[in-house]
């Protein structure tokens, strides 16, 4: 965990001394989070946004009077928010439109600091038949990001939410990624479950599991191929499954699996035999047909083996191997007989 700890702080002090405008508001800054949003036709996204300027200036006043006095001086024109967003901590200008017989914009706001915003837990692994798995905790997709029961604040402040909550009901505020919604999952920590820990689940926490940026498009349905419009390059266009037409994106997930999807899949092209190639004109005229001489054919592996032959022979040359035919070495002396007579000089 120290190792852990150390890269998380590491992260954070480059982040701190990078000059781009997220980072310089996400580090000691405040804005008004948006709690509440009535007004639909404002893209505005509750406890992720937070407006921290107003026509061009940075809020750095946290009365909501003078706030709302310069809404109302927009009023039958537009006024310009800069809002930044939890998701992948970026910063985005709004326009939006003030009507003049209320000139309010229907959003409830609270003065907070941003570095509320990193307080999440990103549930890394679920382990089966543990609580956490019971309550639909998604693996890599889920962030836990709150609860409705208090404030939670650092890497500790789930762990001690949870022991005051063993074998008691725990509500939790549960963002997902890859669908881009935000529900409310109910939990009870237990230490009986069998396995180690109360929830039963992996959960990484720090500059590494901060929220990320949206997904421009939903996942992939189960059954449905990642690569749609792939094809070869000397392949004809297919044309759109019936999947595709009957269920608009953003619904595929909800909608039943078809059994014939044999267009959908990517089906390589139609193998051609290559043509014959053309006939080369030897420049020696062709023997007569009359004279009909002994054919010499040599099979495959005949020649094979004379290949092989003659790269052994030139081995044994490399290698000065003495030939088969040499002379053989002398026999070892008879058992019994005595040493050799050795010749007087």
């Amino acid at each position: 965990m120290s190792v852990f700890g150390a890269l998380n702080r590491f992260i954070s002090r480059l982040d701190s001394d990078s000059p781009s405008q997220s980072s310089s508001f996400s580090h000691g800054a405040f804005g008004f989070q948006v709690l509440r949003n009535k007004n639909l036709e404002i893209g505005i996204e509750p406890w992720y946004d937070f407006i921290i300027g107003i026509n061009g200036r940075q809020i750095d006043d946290p009365d909501p009077n003078l706030f709302a006095t310069e809404v109302r001086n927009c009023a039958g024109s537009t006024v310009t928010l800069t809002i930044w967003n939890a998701k992948g901590q970026r910063i985005r200008t709004l326009q939006t439109p003030v009507p003049t017989p209320s000139p309010t914009l229907g959003i409830t706001l609270q003065w907070t600091p941003i570095s509320n915003t990193e307080d999440v837990w990103h549930v890394l692994d679920v382990i089966p038949n543990s609580p956490a798995d019971i309550a639909g905790l998604l693996p890599y997709g889920d962030y836990i990001i709150g609860t409705p029961e208090g404030m939670v604040h650092g890497e500790s402040g789930l762990g001690e939410l949870v022991e005051d909550y063993l074998s008691r009901p725990l509500r939790l505020y549960v963002y997902n990624h890859e669908y881009a919604v935000t529900r409310i999952v109910t939990i009870t920590p237990s230490r009986n479950w069998g396995g180690n820990g109360a929830l039963g689940c992996v959960l990484g926490f720090g500059a590494l599991h901060r929220l990320p940026v949206p997904l421009t498009e939903p996942p992939a349905a189960p059954g449905e191929t990642l690569f749609e419009t792939a094809r070869f390059s000397n392949e004809d266009a297919r044309p759109t499954s019936a999947y595709s037409q009957s269920f608009p994106t953003g619904n595929k997930s909800k909608s039943p699996l078809l059994a014939n999807q044999s267009s959908d899949f990517l089906v390589p092209a139609a193998m051609t035999a290559p043509p014959p190639p053309p006939k080369i004109s030897s420049p020696s005229p062709a023997p007569p047909r009359g004279s009909r001489g002994k054919r010499h054919v040599v099979s495959p592996n005949r020649a094979f083996e004379e290949y092989f032959k003659e790269g052994e022979q030139r081995s044994k040359e490399e290698d000065f191997a003495p030939a088969a035919k040499a002379t053989p070495p002398p026999p070892p002396p008879r058992l019994g007989g005595g040493p050799p007579p050795v010749k007087s000089p």
